[in-house]
This record gives C-alpha cells, structure tokens and sequence, in this order.
C-alpha cells in the first residue's frame, strides 16, 4: 500500500489520527528533506527516502517503486496532502502503470484551515484557495483567477504568496483585487502556522507590509463583510443577529 500523507502545517498536535497511525505501522517514509524534519520524534527505526525542493517526481517514482515491491510506504506533504501537495502528481503517476498499486489518500489541516483558527473564523462563506506561484501555472492565468475570485467578493486565501524569485507577485494580485475591494478589506496573515515560531496578524490591504510575508505565510483577504471584532477576523455566514 502506498499512503499520501498530509502532515498538516507543522505541528504533531494538529496531524490528523489517521496520519499519525499511518506513519507509526509503515516501514519506510519517502519525501521532501523539509518535510522529513518536521516529525524526527516519529520516524525511529524508518528507511527514510529524502529528495531535495522540486524532486517531486522523483520522490514519487521511489515511492511508487517501494510500493511496486509489496512493502507499506508513505510518502509525505505538509498541509493536506491533495491541496498543492503530493497526491495529484502520484495519482497521475500510479495510473500510467501497468502494475496496480494501492493507493490511499490520508487527509492533513491545510495552512488556511489552520491560519483561519488562530485568526478567528474568516472562512465562514465561501472561499477559494489560489497559489501565487507560477512555477506550475502561467501568471496570466493566475491573475484571471484572482480577478474572477475578488469580482465575485470570495474571501481569497493567498498561498505561495511571495518569495525572493517572485517578489512582486502579492502586490500585483492585491492591485487585482483593489479593482473590486477596498483598500481596508480585512486581511489575515498566518505566518508558520502551527509551528514554534508562529506568528498571526491582522490588517488590511492597504496597511499590509508585504516584506514580512513569504513562502511560509498564508494570506486571507476578507469578502466585503469581514470585520475584526475583539482582535478576531470574522466573516458572517449571515446569521440574524
């Protein structure tokens, strides 16, 4: 069986039972050296398969190999393991063999889920999750997407917001989204979610500091109703109060 694991955003207390089960019963954890160092407690006694960033298809090939073998494997993503993670591309791999491999999805707290706790309740209409990274999708693309989302008022959770190759790509999405939002639309920022060093802030979009965001931030911009009340982000579901 080869397992897909969501680790959740950092932290063991957020993984789900079902991950923590999985990963303590196989013998053998495959993924990103990032990653491998978020559970150390848990990986005693394991054959541990590291690539380095971007050896997805690598990583995958070797676990689908294991598991070709007849041997238990997991192989793991931070966040949830079907949101910007490993699940899709070892799917699409798994169905191109001739040999028939068992695969098993095992579900993890993405960084929104996890950032809209520790913000308040932010994500309490509807939502969308958009990736700011280009590295896979072409930035037009990506912008038609973001256009679409804030013209329809969707509270927008930011992914892969910025970092030193894409610098400028929050401030161009944020112009986006300016077209249909004010400038003190409610933003969230979780910032290593669930981690020793976590950090979560609230602003709005004309006070965010973009050099305090990057790859490990998950930005949330609030729908039109969004408030801050007693320090808590808040969008209504539309209760009458």
């Amino acid at each position: 069986m080869l397992y897909i694991v969501g680790l959740g955003p950092g932290s063991k207390d957020m993984m789900t039972q079902e991950a923590l089960d999985v990963i303590k019963k196989v013998p053998t954890i495959v993924g990103y050296i990032t990653y491998i160092h978020l559970i150390p407690d848990l990986l005693e006694g394991k054959e541990i398969v590291t690539t380095g960033m971007r050896g997805e298809v690598e990583r995958s090939q070797k676990a689908i190999e294991i598991a070709a073998s007849g041997k238990d494997v997991a192989i793991i993503s931070s966040g949830d393991a079907g949101i910007y993670g490993m699940a899709g591309l070892v799917l699409e791999m798994a169905s191109k063999m001739e040999q028939h491999i068992d695969v098993r999805v095992v579900p993890g707290v993405t960084a929104s889920i996890g950032a809209a706790a520790a913000l308040g309740a932010p994500l309490m209409n509807d939502f969308c999750h958009i990736s700011l990274s280009d590295l896979m999708t072409p930035w037009d693309v990506i912008k038609q997407r973001v256009d679409a989302a804030a013209k329809a008022d969707f509270v927008i959770c930011l992914y892969n917001p910025r970092s030193k190759g894409r610098p400028h790509n929050l401030r161009e999405a944020l112009d986006i989204i300016l077209k249909y939002k004010s400038d003190q639309t409610v933003v969230g920022i979780g910032k290593n979610v669930g981690r020793s060093h976590e950090i979560e802030k609230i602003t709005t979009i004309k006070d965010l500091d973009e050099t305090e965001i990057n790859m490990t931030t998950i930005v949330i911009v609030g729908n039109k109703n969004t408030y801050v009340a007693d320090g808590r982000m808040i969008t209504p579901r539309g209760y009458t109060l």
